[in-house]
């Protein structure tokens, strides 16, 4: 379906291009210096060169790119490291204790909330019905589904940690409105944290209007709320006459007590820093947790899947949202006046995006000058907390049309009124601010409009321009979602233990670093014994081992292909590439076949614990990794009595004579002696 077709996308989009920082597996940090053609065994191959310190050069076969992955941002103070010397396995060895380590701490996090019990609490009778019929929209299936999970969660007896993954406007307020209503109706408190004052402001409004008319008292705390009234909460929070509060990390500081807190629900988690997310840790006794994202981080995002914490993911747009329209390009003068004015005459209005404080005087003057006819007021970080938040209220509440604005409008303001979007200096964007800001409009059911210009006089890098044609090509909803945890550079967001670990993400690299973790915390889970690295079969078959530019004239688009071609495994996810690939550029043509079925192969290579196979016209030679086979009794009986020539040599290699004259007949006949051996490896 389309969220598979998006991660395709992905994959293609996020491809490795010449100079990029790569990290092998084996051999650490090195450049990637675009494919050469080898000739192996007189037929043509398709390798990665790969450059180390000293200039020293490591050619990767395609089929095995897999044991690389993409360092992250990089910056020019990266050392390469040096083919063969022990630097690399010393770093990557010292960041496995590390992070098993970490891992343990936060299983054990998670197996003590596993271990606590708290009072199961359902939805109640009749009024929880009337509550829920009060919410305007249909539910989509994704919402429906993150519903059940949140509400079997408050049901178990034990404490919920849940984060609840899904793009901008998708509703995942909904869910925390309902949650809350539960928990509130069975008595205990809940509270509400978001990052700033506009956001509280906004979910207070929220909830007041759909808990009117419940016996429920709701309370806010920030800075917006007079000292008066604060200490009016706090009082009704301490002594519990207060049910719901709705807060910044206010909410957070030592004056404040809670009669019984029985639910916390965190918007934007990434907003908050590292003390208060220790401090958020002291209220996890049995208080259940809920936790709301947009932007899926990734570590918490790798976390959730290995089981410490449970997610649910909401990724269908609302039933009746139009997805917006976007046009990018250099900066026009007439295309922004008329985007302004488009918006302006339709009654709604805009915001004009710049990535720096000094851009905005230059729009100020653009607007005054050529679009007189708007009114626009600047907003950015820099300015007064309390200043900020009367322009983006009086923005809120219709007062003037444009917000001149830096990126601080990207973390979740709601403002249904705001439908276009113009961004100035698009390419100083990362692709996730892109998408985070162009999530800012077409939230309501009209047609939103999206202008993203970059500099009219600059070049841009490559990696800028593979950013906007990506962001163009996103304009299914929801998208973006898949989008944030492919967009790895570490650009410190919001971390689940603290500051040490983007020290250890330099070491390895991110894609490693998050598998290294992954692993580190499936081991201790599944307790059993040491992990090792990824591997990677060699496959030398005579056969050519290349996708030909004939077939595909774009470079990066071949290298997308190779990258998406080494993650498939089964025979069903092959054949449905090789549907794409003609569906996409025409018949197959011989050495595409052929190298579909290398990576056929491969896999199988792998459930054998084949380490190596070579053949020829007159047979093959079979090598186990570390010179083992999961059932050498098997194995050997097999040998004795095969129809086949097989013999065991003294090095524990298999060989096996065989006449293979043609490519196809060799490709066929190593697929068949491999499937074999998977049988006889997986059937004891």
């Amino acid at each position: 379906g389309k969220r598979k077709r998006a991660e395709n996308f992905l994959t293609e989009a996020s491809t490795l291009s010449m100079g990029d920082l790569i990290v092998h597996v084996d051999h650490g940090i090195g450049r990637f210096d675009g494919l050469r053609t080898l000739d192996v065994q007189s037929a043509p191959h398709d390798c990665l060169q790969l450059t180390y310190a000293g200039g020293d050069k490591l050619f990767l076969p395609v089929e095995n790119i897999e044991l690389l992955s993409r360092y992250g941002s990089e910056g020019a103070t990266t050392q390469l490291d040096r083919l063969g010397g022990a630097g690399w396995q010393a770093r990557k060895s010292k960041l496995k204790q590390r992070l098993k380590m970490m891992a343990s701490q936060l299983i054990a996090i998670a197996a003590k909330r596993y271990a606590r019990a708290t009072k199961p609490v359902s939805p109640p009778d009749g009024a929880y019905e009337e509550f829920c019929a009060r919410f305007a929209y249909a539910e989509t299936e994704d919402q429906l589904s993150a519903l059940d999970d949140v509400i079997a969660d408050l049901a178990s007896g034990r404490p919920m940690d849940r984060l609840i993954c899904g793009d901008v406007g998708f509703g995942k307020t909904e869910i925390a409105l309902r949650a809350a209503f539960i928990m509130a109706m069975s008595g205990r408190q809940v509270a509400v944290i978001a990052p700033t004052t506009l956001l509280v402001r906004q979910h207070f409004k929220n909830f007041a209007e759909r808990f009117a008319g419940f016996p429920l008292r709701l309370g806010q705390l920030s800075r917006m709320v007079s000292a008066n009234e604060a200490n009016n909460v706090r009082a009704g929070l301490a002594d519990g006459t207060i049910d719901v509060v709705i807060g910044t990390h206010a909410l957070l500081s030592k004056q404040v007590s809670f009669r019984d807190l029985g639910l916390l629900v965190i918007d934007e988690e990434q907003h908050f820093g590292v003390k208060h997310k220790e401090r958020l840790k002291e209220f996890r006794g049995d208080t259940h947790v809920l936790t709301l994202t947009a932007t899926p981080i990734p570590r918490t995002l790798q976390l959730s899947m290995s089981g410490i914490r449970d997610l649910s993911l909401i990724a269908t747009p609302p039933v009746d949202r139009l997805a917006v329209r976007t046009t990018i390009g250099p900066f026009d003068p007439v295309i922004a006046r008329e985007t302004l004015l488009r918006e302006h005459y339709r009654g709604g209005q805009s915001f004009y995006v710049a990535p720096r404080i000094n851009n905005l005087e230059e729009i100020a003057n653009f607007l005054t000058e050529q679009v007189p006819e708007v009114k626009f007021q600047i907003a950015h970080g820099q300015m007064a907390p309390g200043q900020l938040e009367d322009i983006m209220a009086a923005f809120y509440d219709g007062k003037f049309d444009v917000l001149v604005a830096t990126t601080i409008i990207e973390s979740g303001l709601d403002v249904p009124t705001a439908n276009s979007l113009i961004v100035h200096h698009a390419e100083l964007f990362g692709l996730a601010q892109l998408y985070q800001i162009r999530g800012r409009v077409g939230r309501s059911k009209t047609r939103a409009y999206a202008y993203i210009t970059t500099a009219p006089d600059k070049k841009m890098t490559d990696g800028a321009a593979r950013r906007l044609k990506v962001l163009h090509s996103l304009d299914t909803l929801g998208a973006g979602f898949t989008l944030a945890s492919h967009d790895l550079d570490i650009r410190g967001a919001g971390n689940l233990l603290g500051e040490e670990q983007s020290g250890n993400v330099r070491e390895v690299g991110v894609e490693l670093y998050q598998h290294m973790l992954e692993e580190a915390v499936a081991t201790l889970r599944d307790g059993d014994g040491e992990q090792e690295d990824r591997w990677s079969p060699q496959i030398n078959i005579g056969t050519s081992v290349l996708i030909p530019e004939s077939y595909i004239k774009d470079l990066d688009l071949r290298m997308a292909l190779y990258r998406r071609l080494s993650t498939l495994c089964e025979d069903k996810e092959i054949e449905s590439f090789a549907a794409e690939l003609i569906d996409r550029f025409g018949p197959l043509p011989s050495e595409v076949e052929q190298l579909l079925q290398i990576i056929t192969i491969k896999d199988l290579c792998r459930r054998a614990n084949v380490e190596k196979i070579d053949a020829g016209p007159k047979g093959a030679v079979i090598a186990f990794r570390k010179d083992s086979f999961p059932n050498p009794g098997g194995l050997i009986e097999y040998i004795t009595n095969s129809p086949y020539d097989l013999k065991i040599r003294p090095d524990q290699k298999i060989v096996f004579r065989q006449n293979w004259i043609s490519d196809m007949a060799r490709l066929k006949g190593c697929r068949k002696i491999l499937a074999l051996l998977v049988d006889i490896a997986e059937n004891p």
